[in-house]
């Protein structure tokens, strides 16, 4: 994405628009399917608080975009490190026919659509973090987190004036100002708030795994209005590049991780076939619209192998990611935001070319300031934020309550309520007992 922050009065394009509005939709659905997935993968009594930690994102972050995020990413830049544009404070200043300028979309298409971006990114965060902190702390996180992190990291990679835009790095759809953005930030709040009471002890298993695979089917459906959108319009053929390098490269990332996991555990797993699929979608997000529909294989498979070897670090490293955040999204977007310096072909949304096809270091060099500087923006200023809260009005449940679950503790509710169950059998029996003992006083 590579948008201007003027306005114009350009044509509309209504094929454009309508694609754009479909797409934001479908980015949208993108944040419940992270809650069924997430919302799979923990145990039964942390199902509805993971649920809720994706959903009070769509909350927090809409009405935060509209009233500053949104100028702070795309407003005017101001020293190449954030965004400020009055008219776009509260969307006051902006008319149903402004055109977004050098696009043929309105502002307003596009603003919704950054949105939907917005909304997912802290979502992410939450599944690290899983079964142990405050609601009302991860809310005030979330808003905090999207103010500080998010809005001015978006300026940096797609805002006109931004020193990594400017600087060439690419990034076409978010590998790192939401993956990496979130990865790091998971691994920022995890070293802070601690690990899960029994963790490497206790069985965390999945308590769901068709929720996580019908989770990671809505992700990797609503994954091509992320990526194919991006480009804001299909006027040249590369969105149609990027949607298809989205499918090839998750399905080549599945197929990795499957292998790898048969060679090293001897299964292949419902959970790392949908984990394969998100760490395909992760590596492509940045690159799919610099690479060819081989380097989207390449891309796909080394992600999914780097990604399934990468899981495993937090128990040899002692942190607790609870559902592998880290693991996936950062490596994975590290992965992909890197690999644009050896796949891009000069035949994508650019002329750009990397090491593999004739191309010299320089675009690897220029990927790696951009990964490398997000990162660690995102892990100090999350942990800073996380290390605040947690000293002012805690992050973290009681232990008591992370024992016996944080969803009655924290949402007064069950994901699953068997208090039925059983029940047509104790009336089928009450007969058969009742004419024992009408037997026993005949006799």
């Amino acid at each position: 994405m590579a948008p201007a922050i003027t306005l114009a009065a350009d044509k509309l394009s209504v094929a454009n628009t309508g694609f754009m509005l479909i797409c934001s939709a479908l980015v949208l659905i993108m944040t419940p399917g992270l809650a069924f997935f997430y919302g799979g993968m923990v145990r039964v009594k942390s199902t509805l608080n993971m649920l809720m930690m994706s959903f009070i994102s769509m909350g927090i972050v809409t009405i935060l975009w509209v009233l500053y995020g949104f100028s702070m990413a795309f407003g005017t830049d101001h020293g190449s490190f954030i965004g400020w544009e009055s008219d776009f404070v509260g969307w006051t200043g902006i008319d149903k026919a402004d055109i977004w300028s050098g696009y043929t979309i309105p502002v307003l298409a596009f603003a919704v659509f950054q949105m939907m971006f917005a909304i997912i990114t802290p979502a992410l965060i939450s599944g690290a973090i899983a079964d142990r902190v405050k609601f009302s702390a991860w809310a005030l996180f979330v808003a905090l987190w999207a103010t500080v992190v998010y809005f001015p990291v978006a300026h940096w990679v797609w805002g006109t004036g931004g020193w990594a835009f400017e600087l060439g790095v690419i990034d076409f759809a978010g590998g790192t100002a939401v993956h990496i953005n979130a990865g790091a930030a998971a691994l920022g709040v995890i070293l802070v708030i601690g690990k899960r009471v029994g963790f490497k002890k206790d069985p965390m298993r999945p308590h769901s795994l068709p929720l996580v695979m019908l989770g990671a089917g809505l992700l990797w459906f609503g994954w091509f209005g992320f990526n194919a959108g991006s480009w804001l319009g299909n006027d040249d053929g590369v969105g149609s590049l990027m949607f298809v390098n989205t499918q090839i490269a998750t399905a080549a990332a599945m197929l990795a991780w499957l292998i790898y996991e048969k060679i090293r555990h001897g299964a292949f797993t419902t959970l790392g076939a949908a984990s394969g699929a998100v760490a395909g979608l992760v590596a492509i997000t940045p690159s799919g619209g610099a690479v060819t529909p081989i380097g989207a294989i390449a891309v796909g498979v080394i992600a999914g192998v780097l990604c399934a070897m990468a899981v495993g670090l937090k128990y040899k490293l002692g942190y607790d990611d609870s559902l592998d955040v880290v693991g996936v999204h950062l490596v994975g977007g590290v992965v992909g935001s890197l690999l644009i310096g050896f796949f891009a072909s000069g035949k994508g949304q650019s002329d750009v070319e990397g090491l593999f096809y004739g191309g010299n270091a320089d675009q690897l060099w220029k990927q790696c300031a951009g990964v490398f500087a997000v990162l660690a923006y995102s892990l100090i200023a999350s942990a800073v934020l996380a290390f605040l809260l947690d000293k002012t009005i805690g992050m973290r449940v009681d232990e008591d309550e992370e024992i016996s679950g944080i969803d009655q503790a924290e949402h007064a509710e069950t994901a699953y309520d068997f208090s039925g169950a059983g029940g047509g059998a104790a009336r089928t029996s009450a007969p058969a007992a009742v004419g024992a003992e009408s037997k026993k006083v005949d006799a």
